[in-house]
């Protein structure tokens, strides 16, 4: 698929890794790129189409999909990371962590499907984490939710591939966004995760490791766990 011609649809463009997806699908030649938040006054990219959008609100996924029926490549980057922990958390909390990561992400792939079967497939990119494959205190809810988020993505891969549309996760580490202000640990540029994940739509890969941090866990899965952890 190229993504000059397309048009996107980009959940959370408000900020970080979302408001990037949108400039780049544009400086890359996109036709149309709608930007979504839940506040839409605060989305700042210059050429994109505002919408409002809470994932979690089954109205607002069903009017986003109204409104933007000629999408062909649809960008599910809208998240949140309370920093809740499964045993002790805040249950309202870790709900919303799957609400937004997972019946979010489902909504919006449930709303789509017809959409993007109607212009010949298109293509879903699914921004995830490398904590779908490993746990850290104080953010076992988010990694719980980008798990079911990482398993939804290769079963809606299995589903959608009838249609044509290409369905491609996109996992990193920490990037040096908003949400990460908190970490002080290395972080990836935003600008490098969302070229590589377009980069990976466009080369037809169903799954993108847009940093050395999230190969080396994907590549740990097959070993002992405890190795990892005590390496961690």
């Amino acid at each position: 698929m190229e993504i000059k011609g397309t048009v996107a649809l980009v959940t959370g463009a408000n900020r970080g890794l979302g408001r990037e997806f949108a400039r780049q699908l544009l400086d890359r030649g996109a036709a149309r790129v709608y930007a979504t938040a839940r506040d839409p006054q605060r989305i700042d990219v210059p050429g994109a189409e505002r919408l409002r959008l809470d994932v979690t609100d089954p109205a607002q996924v069903a009017a986003a999909a109204a409104a933007a029926g000629d999408v062909t490549l649809l960008v599910n980057n809208a998240g949140v990371a309370t920093g809740a922990n499964l045993v002790t958390g805040d249950l309202d909390r870790i709900r919303l962590e799957m609400d937004t990561h997972f019946y979010g992400t489902l909504a919006m792939v449930r709303a789509f499907a017809p959409v993007l079967a109607a212009s010949g497939g298109g293509a879903i990119l699914n921004v995830l984490s490398a904590l779908s494959w490993f746990s850290y205190d104080g953010a076992n809810a988010y990694g719980a939710a980008k798990a079911a988020a990482w398993s939804l993505t290769n079963g809606v891969r299995i589903e959608l591939a009838a249609q044509g549309t290409l369905v491609t996760g996109l996992h990193l580490g920490a990037a040096d966004t908003d949400m990460m202000a908190w970490y002080t640990g290395p972080k990836a540029d935003p600008a490098d995760v969302v070229r590589a994940g377009l980069d990976g739509i466009e080369a037809g890969r169903l799954e993108v490791l847009a940093d050395a941090w999230s190969a080396h866990v994907k590549a740990s899965l097959a070993g002992d766990p405890a190795a990892f952890y005590a390496a961690a």
